[in-house]
């Protein structure tokens, strides 16, 4: 058969009837959409006015700020205090590491999203390359560099490495737990439901907290290790113990007989597993995926009540003297944009995985 699923192009015309029956089929549906689209048209002028035309974009400008006669966004306090933001309390003098840190973990995430790279070696090596770089940078004593402790890490390089950290450790532990969910053994199918119901019923700050404060005193000193490893691992856990029932959603839409098929062609367990039966759980939970990807991903603004100096901590230093207190939208609003890269990079690449996965299915 042929596939007659192709997408024909949307003429003028077709635009024209589709506005006439929906917009303005009747008198009152007419004043209706003029009112609606008018005060969006206002409120987009206006936010352009504001945030372009009567803005003071330069630190030298800052006394325009507030004036009358430039009553716009004070991008200034950017231009000023921009080095804040991205990088926390790390050394002024020794941004370029943290900066490569950053590019480092990002460069990581990107090859690992090319198909090319979807091997376990390949993979595996480009990780561990891709985090013994950004510790090498961030630590840098073993460089021969200043050495710059976990607690002088900050701004927008921490809070890359807690996501890409979560995520990298969570998904394999999920995938664990979602296959120990359903062993056979009451044993271990017991510990999997009682941890996964146990974790999912905390909420995360004070999964957390318990991470960066209870257990150093539950511990011996030895034993404590540093903060941010605790955290990092208490966080991944967190994350695995959702993931593990979107792999579980997309385990249930697998037919029984996928298991018994892998047998009748003399594989084992675990090849079956592995060949036929992982790849079409990947595909059902793919989008619930991206959707804790992208949550991990704002959830990492949480640090900053454990003390971690993240990108949001970072932003509220920034305008915490009385010379930029009074523009601080204009210091969330440069962070949200932030924040909205990397969430809308994330989802078009999880709309880019389905489409590839769904072409894999003709």
């Amino acid at each position: 058969m042929t596939d007659k699923s192709v997408n024909t192009p949307i003429s003028l015309a077709s635009v024209r009837q589709i506005l006439k029956k929906r917009a303005f089929s009747t008198p009152t549906d007419s004043v209706l959409t003029f009112v609606v689209f008018g005060a969006l048209a206002w409120l987009a002028w206006s936010l352009f006015d504001w945030a372009i035309l009567r803005a003071v974009w330069s630190a030298e400008n800052v006394a325009q700020c507030g004036k009358e006669t430039s009553a716009g966004a004070c991008w200034a306090v950017i231009d000023a205090r921009h080095r804040l933001i991205l990088f926390g309390l790390y050394p002024f003098d020794q941004h370029w590491r943290s900066t490569l840190a950053a590019v480092a973990i990002v460069a990581t995430v990107v090859l690992s999203c090319i198909p090319l790279m979807w091997t376990a070696k390949r993979i595996i090596t480009l990780w561990i390359l891709g985090f013994t770089t950004y510790y090498l940078l961030m630590e840098g004593s073993l460089l021969g560099l200043q050495q710059v402790t976990t607690d002088g890490w900050g701004g927008l390089s921490l809070t890359l490495f807690l996501f890409s950290s979560v995520v990298l450790l969570g998904m394999p532990i999920g995938l664990g737990l979602a296959l120990m969910r359903r062993s056979e053994m009451p044993f271990v199918r017991g510990f999997a439901v009682i941890l996964i119901d146990f974790v999912r019923s905390l909420p995360l700050l004070v999964t957390l907290f318990t991470a960066a404060v209870v257990i150093p005193i539950i511990l011996p000193s030895w034993l404590e290790g540093d903060k941010i490893w605790r955290v990092i691992v208490a966080f991944a856990l967190f994350f695995a113990c959702y993931q593990a029932e979107v792999f579980r959603g997309g385990f249930q839409a697998i037919p029984k007989g996928q298991f018994e098929a892998g047998a009748a062609l003399g594989l084992t367990y675990w090849q079956t597993l592995g060949r036929i039966v992982l790849p079409q759980v990947f595909r059902h939970a793919l989008p619930s995926t991206i959707n804790m990807v992208v949550i991990t991903f704002k959830e990492t603004a949480l640090v900053i009540i454990i003390g971690f100096f993240d990108i949001m901590a970072s932003a509220k230093a920034a305008f915490g003297t009385g010379e930029w207190a009074p523009h601080y939208l204009e210091v969330y609003v440069f962070v949200a944009f932030i924040y909205w890269a990397f969430i809308f990079s994330l989802g078009q690449y999880g709309e880019y995985l389905k489409g590839r996965m769904a072409i894999s299915e003709r």
